[in-house]
């Protein structure tokens, strides 16, 4: 799951603006019923032959759907104009994201609306001219660069790319000397199931890889046992030999660091998601030798120096760093302190550390003996720290920060001096100036206090039935931040609301915080997101009849579940590729497996009696008054299955008596979001903020 789905959820959709009559009564849903028993209670489950893309029935079936809820969504008296007005703050300045250093030259990406994907861009750090290196811009804008990685000099770059939303990756590599392609293709390298990675050698002449196994003439692609190979520059990528994973996992995940000039590299390797990572260390070319156990609850790591640097977690809920040798000695470096530990980044002979509190980030400069020199002079609170991209015996780092009323901004920090300066910002379409932020507490049903931030316009007071919309995610340690409000001044400055809460699953207060979200604890989730959908209404600003949520992926699950637990509390619900039938998941598609370390298996009954106690599908039930609902999903999406959004929204519409119309859209040429076209995330921005604007009763 591992990327979660933003606020402007970045999914291929569209919308559409008074082209239709709507229709009043949803496509119906034939009953096939399939019985099972999980965890000694029986299980049954009547529209599972809608898993089955490929049947002509399935197909007629996404069709009627798509077509209902583009008729029922075009005839949403404000389309036209929150379109046009979401369009309009979309088209902000150049925007740039992903800064990395390397051999004194700056990569990052660079995106001038309405361009539909971001180019690859590098210059010499500070003051050297831009060069475009990548422009995936051919087409109909549907390739994305996913990930990139410059060689230790900067002299060479590789980068993948993936079609349609499927996140399947190829890595290219090219010289930035000369702006040329290399012959190289690597292809399955990762994305999806399994994050990409990628290392380079020292002497530039090889790079060590996430894959999967080529699979057999007519065989279908297997997205399990990656592996990591090595590949050397000019020679067929048939020829690439496993180093590392053969057996390892099943489900295995890999991150990469190089250590300094690629002399060294570790390798955090985990099995699936959400859990820790096993740490191995390799000298040259030579093996990759475990040095740390999960038992050290390592969730992220860095170089400084000669040293690998981890954040561990063990008898450390917030986050100590431990420095590892590659004879896998131990040595404390930093004990936990205020704040969960984010990440850390090599700087001068020392390092930074950004942490977090809630929906507050901050970050501290240490020398090389862990002793705090200062703390950065950014905004106290309100934004999230980004990238920082820094070099071991450089005093200067860039830091890329925004928040709810800063868009991105880079700051260039001199560790000498202590002093902080813009580089780079970028120029909204309008004035955010009058966007007031506040904040509230939720208490959840064990006593837990949950942050609430509150965003309106100024002038914007608790009247009891403010429309409102309530974000949050909830799992895989993923933090909700603060992030620009962008085009969703669409919203507020026509009297909405907006609400983001960091509920227990995150990792906003540490890796303790994730896990009294995970697996059997999962409930505790739901409850958070309840109490933070009261503390809205006991603080007066909103009510029942004008509080809408809205989740994706992890979040969508969440949705699901708030929705048919608490069906009476919310008036609107949009849910993004999200998993409802949970059991299911685990066993029916490729990306479940990999969850089990978040949502634990049903192979427990422990577990699969929590799972069925939640899960959405499981829960609805017939005769309920269920709120207006809009489901989301892709065709291609390697991470939550189409037929999850599917299976929940007949269910939905066979149950409801409310009404409110249950909304299910498929885009064909989509996946989970990552790397979709500007074209279709404005489309997207613009279709959850109609639908939001009539159910809630939003002002003209």
């Amino acid at each position: 799951m591992r990327a979660f789905v933003p606020r402007l959820l970045a999914v291929s959709l569209f919308v559409a603006c008074g082209a239709h009559a709507a229709t009043s009564q949803a496509p119906s849903t034939p009953k096939r019923m399939v019985s099972e028993t999980l965890a000694g209670q029986p299980v049954n489950d009547p529209y599972r032959w809608l898993e089955n893309p490929e049947a002509a029935d399935v197909k007629q079936w996404i069709d009627a759907q798509n077509a209902y809820t583009e008729a029922t969504i075009g005839a949403m008296p404000l389309g036209k104009a929150l379109s046009a007005r979401v369009r309009e703050l979309a088209i902000t300045s150049t925007t740039r994201s992903s800064p990395t250093l390397a051999g004194g030259t700056l990569f990052y990406f660079e995106n001038t609306p309405p361009q539909a994907q971001p180019l690859l861009v590098a210059k010499a750090w500070p003051d050297g001219p831009t060069r475009t290196l990548v422009d995936p811009n051919q087409g109909d804008g549907s390739t994305a660069i996913t990930e990139y990685w410059p060689s230790p000099s900067g002299r060479y770059l590789a980068y993948g790319t993936a079609e349609g939303g499927s996140e399947l990756t190829t890595i290219h590599i090219l010289d930035t000397t000369t702006g040329k392609a290399l012959p190289d293709l690597l292809p399955l390298a990762g994305g999806g199931t399994t994050p990409q990675a990628l290392a380079w050698d020292a002497d530039e002449k090889g790079v060590t890889y996430a894959r999967f196994e080529t699979p057999a003439a007519g065989q279908a692609l297997r997205e399990f046992d990656a592996v990591l190979a090595h590949h050397t520059i000019g020679e067929a990528a048939t020829k690439d030999r496993t180093v590392f994973g053969k057996g390892y996992s099943h489900v295995a995940e890999y991150i990469l660091l190089e250590g300094k000039g690629g002399t060294s590299t570790a390798l955090l390797a985990n099995e699936g998601d959400g859990g820790p990572a096993e740490v191995y260390l390799r000298q040259g070319k030579g093996e990759f030798k475990r040095v740390l156990g999960r038992e050290a609850d390592v969730r992220s790591a860095a170089w400084v120096g000669d040293r690998l640097i981890v954040v561990a977690f063990d008898d450390a809920p917030r986050g100590r760093l431990v420095a590892v040798g590659a004879d896998g000695k131990r040595s404390d470096v930093l004990a936990q302190g205020d704040g969960a530990i984010q990440r850390v980044s090599a700087m001068g002979d020392g390092f930074l550390v950004v942490r977090s509190a809630g929906p507050d980030w901050w970050a501290d400069q240490y020398d090389a003996k862990a002793t705090l020199i200062r703390r950065v002079p950014l905004p106290a609170t309100g934004i999230t720290i980004g990238g920082v991209a820094s070099e071991a015996g450089q005093n200067k780092a860039l830091l890329s920060y925004g928040g709810w009323t800063t868009p991105t901004r880079w700051a260039e920090y001199d560790g000498a001096s202590g002093t902080l300066k813009t580089v780079f910002e970028v120029k909204p379409a309008a004035d955010y100036s009058k966007v007031k932020v506040s904040r509230i507490d939720g208490v959840s049903k064990d006593g837990t206090k949950i942050p609430v931030t509150v965003i309106s316009m100024d002038g914007i007071t608790p009247n009891g039935k403010r429309p409102t919309i309530l974000y949050s995610y909830g799992g895989f340690g993923l933090p909700v931040t603060p992030g620009f409000v962008g085009a969703n001044l669409a919203w507020l400055e026509r009297g909405g609301v907006l609400a983001y809460a960091n509920i227990r699953g995150g990792n906003e207060f540490g890796e303790a915080w994730h896990e009294q979200g995970q697996k059997q604890r999962k409930q505790n989730v739901f409850d958070d997101f309840y109490a933070a959908s009261q503390a809205l209404i006991d603080t007066k600003w909103t009510d029942r009849g004008h509080l809408g949520i809205l989740g994706g992926s992890n979040g969508g699950l969440l949705m699901g579940a708030a929705l048919t637990q608490h069906p009476e509390q919310y008036r609107a619900v949009v849910g993004a590729v999200g998993i409802y039938d949970v059991p299911r998941h685990e066993t029916a598609f490729a990306n479940g497996p990999y969850n089990v370390s978040e949502y634990g298996s049903t192979t427990d009954p422990v577990i699969a009696k929590a799972m069925l106690a939640y899960s959405p599908l499981h829960n609805v039930r017939a005769g309920t008054k269920y709120p207006a609902v809009l489901l989301t999903t892709g065709a291609n999406d390697p991470r939550v299955a189409p037929w999850q959004s599917r299976k929940f929204a007949a269910a939905l519409q066979d149950a409801s008596t409310s009404g409110q119309p249950v909304l299910l859209l498929t885009r064909m040429n989509a996946g989970h979001g990552i790397g979709a076209p500007f074209s279709q995330r404005v489309g997207n921005a613009a279709l959850q903020l109609t639908f939001f604007a009539t159910e809630l009763g939003l002002g003209e």
